[in-house]
């Protein structure tokens, strides 16, 4: 591993774990001739994954697409980073437990909502408003009833 400071290809792994249930190893390295330590990452590589827009286009998935929306709608919100990360991980690992190669953007947005609704209702609404393209107040307003367990109309993913 190249030492992200001094460029030199000599270090030693002071620290290994285990993290996100075992998909990922984390390392504490040193780097021998500059004695600066840094973090790694391991995963396993996956295949491509392919997201599939409403104008049919296929894209590669992006968690930090995802991720940006979710801090976006939790802006000013009460709600830690880590509560995000795990957001995004339980919505990746669906993805990737219920589709193989392509999953369809709709899908995800409705797992985003599903999992915002939950955890903060307010960056729900935000987050629905610019999914759905709210048009005026009045869809607001029917998202509001619906939040608030007068409505019918869930934000469940579809497979």
């Amino acid at each position: 591993m190249r030492c992200p400071f001094c460029k030199q290809d000599n270090d030693k792994v002071i620290d290994s774990r285990s993290s996100n249930d075992g998909a990922v190893v984390r390392r504490r390295r040193e780097c021998v001739a500059c004695s600066r330590r840094y973090t790694t990452y391991e995963r396993v590589e996956d295949a491509p994954f392919r997201v599939v827009k409403k104008d049919g286009t296929r894209v590669p998935f992006d968690r930090a697409k995802i991720l940006h929306g979710v801090e976006t709608a939790c802006e000013k919100r009460p709600v830690p980073a880590a509560a995000m990360e795990e957001l995004i991980d339980r919505v990746e690992s669906k993805v990737k437990e219920m589709f193989e190669t392509e999953v369809p953007s709709r899908w995800i947005g409705d797992a985003v909502m599903a999992e915002l609704k939950v955890l903060d209702p307010v960056a729900y609404v935000r987050f629905a408003s610019v999914y759905r393209e709210f048009k005026d107040v009045n869809d607001f307003a029917a998202e509001l009833t619906q939040v608030n367990g007068k409505g019918s109309h869930g934000a469940q993913p579809r497979p």
